[in-house]
């Protein structure tokens, strides 16, 4: 038999080993269609933003394309050089061209996030660039005495190249000195250090107070005749069905002062009227209300994980000697930790990065770092600054999530 008549063929004569791979390549064609549309809506939704915000924290280039002159300067001249007439010339120089452009103003804020109150000190000598005449430092100097401040220089020096790390810096309660070395800030301005520190603490606290909550409602529900839990289940579900910020309103209706909480207590005479219970504006009122918003993301894992755990597991452990709390101790409560690793990671997760109910019930006390991203984004209009603390958030949570890959696994995540 010749290796010819030995090849399989299929039924229209072509070999077998090639019709198999058209096959298979016909299938990978139609997989990859099938998938396409989310892949394409997850690079532009999710990749590309992340991806421009990394960029945006380390990229700021507003000053150092408004002053070409003084950015060769700095490139020429190393850190420590002395601001002589050259550096003045080439300031002016730009000034002019500022003013021309209309450039000012940006490139002053961009100073003024380092130092404060550049801004108006670029706009003011913009404006009077056309009168100044050589030598330049004594013009400058006379128009405006705040150009001779050594930390000025050194701000420009800095942005000057678009491609910095002082964003990060800051975001760490960090600057450089007039040498150009990193310091901490002084101690009533360093603020996200705490903030980063009070959203850690504040969601690790809503995480265990969902788990602790959450775990005897799941349970409850894995347990009871499917009529019942099917009625549970819908009052779990029933606050997906309102408005996130009614939710949050009407904490702020229990909780106030003058609150229902608070008029019941001195109803029943717990308390008296001058001694009602400050539960809002402060971290108190965050706490309660992101812990019920949260619950049910709770709950929902770990019920999907207790409903099949098998009762005889637990009765065969009675049925051997066990105590009730050693049966739960371990043979329940292990089969379930897949369930309380994914509820707590997703709570923490959504926590971690919660805005409106802290902004509403939190006051000063209880606001988290979310807020004071949205701050630099909508009303300091420092978007670097808020790209590098939301850079700093995303990299808290991978740290977090990385942990709970290494002690229960991803594989083993459950989310419903």
């Amino acid at each position: 038999m010749t290796d010819a008549t030995a090849q399989l063929t299929t039924a229209d004569g072509r070999p077998l080993k090639a019709a198999l791979a058209a096959s298979m390549a016909v299938r990978r064609r139609r997989a990859f269609l099938l998938v396409a549309p989310l892949f394409l809506f997850i690079l532009i939704s999710f990749i590309i933003p992340i991806g421009q915000m990394l960029l945006q924290s380390v990229h700021n280039d507003t000053f150092s394309s408004a002053v070409p002159a003084l950015s060769a300067w700095f490139d020429e001249n190393p850190q420590g050089s002395e601001i002589d007439e050259a550096a003045y010339a080439a300031l002016a120089a730009d000034l002019k061209l500022m003013k021309a452009e209309k450039t000012a103003g940006s490139a002053g804020t961009r100073i003024n996030y380092d130092v404060a109150g550049t801004r108006s000190l670029f706009t003011s000598t913009a404006r009077k660039a056309d009168k100044l005449e050589a030598p330049f430092k004594e013009a400058i100097l006379a128009a405006e005495p705040k150009w001779d401040d050594p930390n000025l220089w050194r701000a420009m020096r800095s942005a000057s190249n678009p491609y910095t790390i002082d964003f990060y810096l800051a975001a760490l309660d960090m600057t450089r000195d007039e040498t150009g070395a990193i310091v901490a800030v002084e101690e009533g301005q360093a603020i996200y250090k705490k903030l980063f520190w009070r959203t850690l603490s504040l969601s690790l606290e809503i995480t265990a107070l969902c788990l602790l909550l959450g775990f005897p409602i799941a349970h409850l529900l894995a347990t009871l005749p499917m009529r019942k839990a099917m009625l549970l289940m819908i009052l779990v579900l029933l606050p997906f069905w309102t408005s996130l910020l009614v939710r949050t309103t009407s904490w702020m209706v229990l909780l106030q002062s003058q609150g229902v909480l608070n008029d019941l207590l001195v109803g029943i005479g717990l308390i008296d009227d001058e001694g009602r219970i400050q539960m809002m504006y402060n971290q108190t009122g965050t706490i309660i209300a992101m812990t019920h918003i949260l619950l049910p993301f709770t709950i929902l894992p770990l019920y999907s994980v207790m409903k099949t755990i098998p009762p005889s597991y637990v009765r065969a452990a009675r049925s051997l000697g066990a105590t009730s709390w050693t049966a739960f101790r371990r043979v329940y409560l292990p089969q379930t930790l897949p369930g309380i690793g994914a509820g707590g990671l997703l709570v923490f997760i959504l926590a971690m990065g919660y805005y409106i109910t802290p902004a509403l019930v939190g006051g000063a006390d209880g606001q988290m770092i979310s807020n004071m991203i949205a701050f630099h984004m909508q009303k300091s209009l420092n978007w670097s600054l808020a790209a590098a603390l939301a850079a700093m958030l995303l990299a808290i949570v991978l740290i977090f999530f990385w942990i709970y890959d290494r002690l229960v696994g991803i594989d083993k995540m459950k989310l419903g």
